[in-house]
């Protein structure tokens, strides 16, 4: 039976509920509803117009109504007076196949259809900035090697503490906070899941991390590539394979090699076939490209992959193997959509399976240092138009995840790189002005 929402309500002490969606850019938008008009809402929905969130439409489309998923149900951490539901977007009787849950939980149900089941973890590093946006906050955060720096860690501890002090409470299992690679940047993880929860879970991450360094007068930015100089923000996911009952580990075998069965390297096999192509949504802005590559940063490494390989436990590669049973997809960024990056990664995954891929040979090599001796690997696209030319010639995966998606996605990222043309930079002035 579904959560009474309305009598959530009651027992729980909400006042109000956020029905929240992601839209394409990854935006979560939302409608703030009292609990008095909560059982309504669950029934019917809360209605938005598409064309105004996002979305693939026009002022003449009729309401698009946001269905809460009442077993989403999270209370904030920081005011639980006030409840946050994910929901799925429908209208005219349908659901909205370009929206971005709604196109996971497709993929979801096609592997389930199979026996299959994804679980994975994300890894969501962020800059914690000054509220104008100029720098980082700490301005004694000055090392070059800053990562788990106990001091630069343990300035920012009040925010810290408070938003894995929620995690906590919500029961996601929090087990480690640090300092990364960066200045003013940390990392902060949580257990995996199935893939769906995951997903609301990250977006709701997204979202709490920064009403708390807001709570705090700071901002966090997720952005991919925030300071030239500095590392950018990576989106790591850790991805397995289970039976339907979410039971038995299919990725895991002790005879495998590094303990990985033949089901997962044909998985990790789809992710190598389709990574260009995959990279418009796990690495979906103009700002991604400057992340996955940039030159060397202050701190002597990117930490983010160029080229389509994997290796063992080695964090050169785009996918490492760290442990057996699993394996690491280090491409997204702080950028990805949380719905269509495990939406894609699943998409490619299980074309990998169904089409038995090789994903080629493993690589121990320091891809930083002699990735120029590799020959035959895929590069991954230098900007956002490449990316958006290889999605969009990738038609079996267009088709998996869905024309109508594929089709919006794609005319909303020409949009933005169009855009981003349009723009004059510093750099042209000071280049080219006197040509």
């Amino acid at each position: 039976m579904a959560t009474d929402l309305a009598k959530a309500a009651k027992d729980r002490g909400i006042e109000y509920f956020l029905i929240s969606f992601t839209d394409l850019r990854g935006t979560m938008r939302a409608k703030l509803v009292p609990a008095a008009a909560i059982g309504d809402m669950q029934k019917e929905g809360a209605g938005f117009a598409g064309f105004a969130v996002g979305l693939d439409m026009t002022p003449a489309h009729p309401d698009m109504f946001a269905m809460p998923d009442p077993d989403s149900l999270i209370q904030l951490p920081w005011k639980p007076e006030v409840g946050w539901l994910a929901a799925d977007l429908w209208m005219d009787g349908k659901e909205v196949e370009q929206a971005p849950r709604v196109v996971l939980k497709r993929q979801i149900a096609k592997a389930a259809e199979q026996g299959l089941r994804m679980k994975h973890g994300v890894e969501c590093e962020y800059h914690l900035i000054a509220a104008d946006g100029s720098d980082i906050s700490d301005p004694r955060d000055t090392q070059a090697q800053p990562c788990y720096d106990v001091s630069a860690l343990m300035r920012r501890y009040d925010v810290i503490r408070e938003i894995c002090d929620g995690m906590q409470g919500l029961g996601w299992g929090p087990y480690q906070n640090d300092h990364e690679d960066s200045n003013g940047q940390f990392e902060m993880n949580w257990d995996y899941d199935d893939a769906l929860l995951t997903a609301d879970r990250h977006a709701f991450f997204k979202y709490m991390v920064k009403s708390v360094a807001e709570k705090h007068g700071l901002r966090a930015t997720f952005m991919p590539k925030p300071f030239p100089h500095l590392t950018g923000n990576g989106c790591h996911a850790h991805v397995s394979v289970w039976d339907k009952a979410g039971k038995k580990n299919l990725f895991s075998d002790k005879k495998g090699e590094l303990g990985l069965s033949e089901m997962a390297y044909q998985f990790l096999g789809g992710l190598i076939a389709h990574a260009p192509a995959m990279a418009l949504v796990t690495n979906p802005t103009v700002n991604s490209y400057k992340r996955i590559n940039a030159p060397r940063t202050t701190s002597g490494a990117t930490w983010s992959p160029n080229t389509v390989t994997y290796g063992g436990n080695n964090r050169t590669h785009m996918v490492r193997i760290p442990d057996a049973g699993r394996f690491e997809l280090r491409l997204a960024d702080g950028a990805a959509n949380p719905y269509l990056f495990p939406a894609a990664l699943l998409a490619a995954g299980m074309d990998g399976i169904a089409q038995k891929r090789d994903p080629g040979k493993r690589l121990d090599i320091d891809m930083y240092a002699e990735g120029h001796k590799v020959r035959g690997a895929k590069k991954l696209p230098v900007n956002l138009l490449d990316a958006i030319r290889e999605f969009d010639r990738a038609k079996a995966l267009k088709a998996v995840l869905g024309e109508e998606f594929a089709a919006a996605y794609v005319k909303l990222k020409t949009a933005e790189w169009e855009d981003f043309c349009r723009s004059l930079t510093q750099w042209e002035r000071d280049n080219t002005l006197d040509c």
